[in-house]
C-alpha cells in the first residue's frame, strides 16, 4: 500500500476515534443542554452502534494491514482492548443505561482507539524496507 494512504488512513482513523472519545467525555454535559441544543440525534444509540461499528470495521482493516507491513503488536495492542470496551459499553445494558459509567467506558475506548491509530501512524513511518522486509524491492 502506498505510504501516504497508509498514512492518511491512520490520521483519519486516530481523529475519528479522539473525536469519539471527547464526545463521549461531554456525553452527560450534553445531554442536559439536548432540549435548547437539538441534539438528539448526535447523541441516540443508532450514532453510537454506527460509529463502533466504523471504528471496529476501519480500524481492523486498518491495523491488520499495516501489522503486515511492521510486523508489531503495540497498535493491535491498543486496538483491541478499546474496542471490547466500546462494544461493552454498548451491549452490556446495566453499562450502556448508567450515564457517567457509560460515559467514562466509552472515552477510555475511543482513546485506546485512537492512541492505537496514533502507534500505527509512527510504527510505519518508522519502518524501513530492507532485505528482511517481505515488501523491500
Amino acid at each position: 500500500m502506498n505510504p501516504r494512504l497508509h498514512a492518511l488512513l491512520d490520521r483519519i482513523g486516530a481523529t475519528g476515534s479522539l473525536l469519539c472519545a471527547i464526545h463521549c467525555a461531554l456525553l452527560p454535559i450534553l445531554i442536559a443542554l439536548l432540549p435548547s441544543l437539538g441534539l438528539a440525534t448526535w447523541l441516540g444509540d443508532g450514532f453510537e452502534v454506527g460509529f463502533v461499528l466504523f471504528a471496529t470495521l476501519f480500524g481492523l482493516a486498518v491495523l491488520a494491514w499495516s501489522y503486515r507491513r511492521h510486523r508489531a503488536m503495540r497498535a493491535l495492542g491498543l486496538l483491541l482492548p478499546g474496542l471490547a470496551v466500546l462494544w461493552i459499553g454498548i451491549l452490556y445494558a446495566p453499562l450502556h443505561h448508567a450515564l457517567v459509567p457509560h460515559a467514562v467506558a466509552m472515552t477510555f475506548g475511543g482513546t485506546l482507539v485512537g492512541l492505537a491509530h496514533v502507534t500505527n501512524l509512527r510504527l510505519n513511518h518508522g519502518h524501513v524496507h530492507d532485505a528482511s522486509c517481505a515488501h523491500s524491492h
